[in-house]
């Protein structure tokens, strides 16, 4: 089963749209309610604040979480008194090496992304790779939920609707917790393609989000 709506204006309504969607037409999945397959954009990825009641998202907490990952250190000591979730990931050294910045981070791979794409503008290589399978031993206690992030430039205005060219990025999930895992996620997320985009000296384009299994956990459950 394939779950897209295809466009959302902000990151709030998409969360708002699935976590709704989920609630009342998601499988029974383990602990949560699940939708397979899900595939969305978001248009304005800089409108990336999460605006519901129910779901206390915290901005200052998605910036902490935002510059931890632009560090690459993978200790989760200091980021797990924020969020004491993190605990349950750590190693017996305190690292969490599932953790985004610490994959982005090694081999370069931001840099690498960047030189691509100002090498060959419609590159097809722009890509960051997230899970490791050279590492799967290190992933005992959490396994990235994210494989990849590919960044293409689109200059074709039928195709993108802007004035100028554009970064747009894709996010490859093998799953997504729409609670926790989307809000902060999609915030970090958009960060990378703004500061990409920046260092490209280029506007910001559409986010794709592709998410295999999109879930709510069931005590998050409202409905």
């Amino acid at each position: 089963m394939i779950n897209i709506k295809n466009n959302f204006n902000n990151a709030s309504d998409a969360y708002n749209y699935f976590y709704t969607k989920i609630a009342t037409e998601g499988f029974e999945f383990a602990d949560t309610r699940a939708l397979f397959n899900v595939g969305f954009t978001i248009e304005d990825p800089l409108q990336n604040q999460i605006h519901n009641k129910s779901r206390d998202w915290n901005i200052t907490y998605a910036e902490r979480e935002w510059n931890w990952y632009l560090s690459g250190n993978p200790n989760a000591e200091d980021i797990a008194k924020k969020a004491p979730i993190w605990y349950k990931m750590m190693d017996s050294n305190g690292c969490v090496r599932s953790n985004y910045g610490w994959q982005w981070n090694r081999n370069n791979q931001i840099d690498k992304v960047i030189a691509k794409l100002e090498t060959v503008k419609d590159t097809r290589h722009a890509a960051i790779s997230i899970y490791d399978g050279k590492e799967i031993d290190t992933y005992a206690k959490d396994t990235p939920c994210t494989y990849a992030i590919q960044f293409t430039i689109l200059y074709d205005q039928k195709l993108t609707g802007r004035q100028n060219p554009a970064l747009n990025m894709a996010v490859l999930m093998r799953s997504n917790d729409l609670w926790y895992g989307f809000c902060n996620d999609q915030y970090c997320f958009s960060m990378l393609q703004k500061m990409i985009a920046e260092r490209l000296s280029i506007e910001v384009g559409t986010y794709y989000h592709f998410a295999h299994n999109l879930h709510i956990y069931n005590d998050k459950l409202k409905f």
